[in-house]
């Protein structure tokens, strides 16, 4: 036998597991503290040049310390995150979290799971999801879903889904081949749903923008005009979106009128409901997403209303094997199997681009395990009191300025003043650390903005936005 002695074997294991153990717990405490007492601190803080510039340090090539790096992380970085967690967060529309999810997400770090496919439970778990969503939504049980990084993405797998529908899934090799397909959706619609159409191939101006009526909803004899012309000029119409919950003002489509359209006219049916899809868990806002349920696919997140950490996107597609028609790509060392880890098909990779998945579904199902859909309907019912609330605030002060109602959880106003000066209230308010809207355009109009979707806020809150605007905007005359 040879006297030399193997090559060390590497590995990126802690050589002490007990001194990783108290730093982990370190963190995990730290982090929980940072949540429980996030009210005490700004919204956000501009980041110091000497801060911004030690991230402009050469790339690590020797082992560092991970309590040093844990050190400027918590120095340099989270002093200075976007501040979604904080309840004076109101500009965009993102969640706030729950320490419930944190620590899930914590869970699934350590499981490490890849939920392109395979035969394990994690798998399961995304399954299970998939099932409370069809519920949920009122879908059949042939209806698939899956979890994507946000609402961007599941708009694209649903266009290309409807693509499908429309070309047949020689479309995945022959391209268009000359096919002029056209796509409907409102005016008012994100930007995500051209982007989509840009990136399927069929190029952004194939979407027409539908006017928008006096309630920000898609004009019904409008989307019809638009589809006769389209028609008559030898297009081929295949796909109308409809928004629940736009942007700029929370407005909705009549789903209901767009379903009965697309059925007499025979032509896809998509829902982008990035946050104002959840609606349906709250008896008194489900009416207003009435015909949802009707929809052939649709685009949401639960880490908006949901309150699931970043990021949990979902699409959920009423005919299960158009879905994977769209994606299923078999390659020999995908195989699946009958028995072993590469059984339990079809895997998810067979219905969106990844191949390799994180384990969104963990986060999520400890949200609706620990919480239930009652109790997250109800959090949703506040963020739309919350709003009628700063509407009628901003009514009852002379120098404000109502720009769209709150029918939903998102209100626009301004000072009444420029549109430079609301600007510079805006920033102010950032800086100040007091409360942190955003800005959009209604009417020809800079507005100030204010989407409430983080489940800690409260009305005392709503009042330190009205009242710090009324300061900023007295000290700009």
């Amino acid at each position: 036998m040879s006297d030399l002695k193997p090559p060390s074997e590497p590995s990126l294991d802690p050589e002490n597991w007990e001194e990783l153990r108290a730093l982990g717990h370190r963190m995990l405490d730290d982090t929980l503290e940072h949540l429980a007492e996030v009210r005490s601190r700004p919204v956000w803080r501009p980041i110091p040049d000497a801060v911004r510039a030690r991230f402009r340090a050469d790339l690590p090539e020797e082992p560092g310390d991970l309590a040093a790096a844990y050190d400027e992380y918590t120095h340099s970085v989270v002093p200075y995150a976007a501040g979604n967690v904080h309840p004076g967060f109101m500009g965009w529309v993102q969640g706030g979290g729950t320490a419930v999810g944190m620590l899930a997400e914590m869970l699934a770090g350590g499981l490490n799971a890849n939920l392109g496919g395979r035969d394990h439970m994690p798998v399961e778990v995304e399954r299970q999801i998939v099932q409370w969503v069809r519920q949920i939504f009122e879908f059949p049980e042939g209806a698939s879903g899956l979890f994507v990084t946000g609402s961007s993405l599941a708009n694209f797998i649903g266009v290309l889904v409807a693509r499908t529908a429309a070309l047949g899934p020689s479309v995945r090799k022959a391209g268009l081949d000359g096919a002029k397909l056209r796509a409907y959706a409102s005016a008012a619609a994100h930007r995500c749903i051209p982007l989509a159409m840009d990136m399927s191939g069929m190029g952004s101006d194939a979407v027409r923008p539908i006017p928008v009526d006096a309630d920000g909803r898609m004009e019904m004899v409008k989307l019809a005009e638009a589809v006769a012309r389209d028609r008559a000029a030898g297009l081929q119409p295949f796909l109308v979106v409809g928004t629940a919950g736009t942007v700029d003002t929370g407005s909705i489509d009549d789903l209901d009128a767009i379903a009965d359209f697309c059925k007499a006219e025979g032509l896809r049916f998509h829902i982008d409901g990035a946050f104002g899809a959840l609606a349906v868990l709250s008896p008194q806002l489900k009416p207003q997403v009435k015909g949802i349920e009707r929809a052939d696919s649709i685009a949401f997140d639960f880490h908006k209303w949901g309150q699931v950490p970043y990021d949990a996107g979902f699409v959920l597609v009423r005919d299960g094997q158009l879905h994977r028609d769209t994606f299923a790509s078999p390659a020999a060392y995908l195989r699946t199997q009958a028995k072993g880890l590469a059984a339990g098909a079809p895997w998810f990779s067979d219905y969106g681009p990844d191949l390799s998945r994180g384990f969104r579904a963990l986060k999520t199902w400890f949200t609706l395990k620990t919480f239930g859909l009652k109790r997250i309907g109800r959090s949703i019912e506040h963020s739309c009191e919350l709003a009628r609330h700063l509407e009628a605030r901003v009514r009852a002060e002379p120098k404000l300025e109502l720009l769209a109602p709150a029918r939903l959880n998102i209100v626009c106003f301004r000072y009444r003043t420029s549109d430079a000066a609301n600007a510079k209230i805006v920033v102010d308010l950032h800086e100040s650390g007091i409360a942190a809207p955003s800005t959009t355009t209604v009417n020809g109009k800079l507005a100030i903005r204010a989407a409430f979707v983080n489940h800690r806020t409260q009305i005392r809150d709503v009042d330190a936005l009205v009242d710090g605007v009324l300061k900023l905007g007295a000290a700009a005359q």
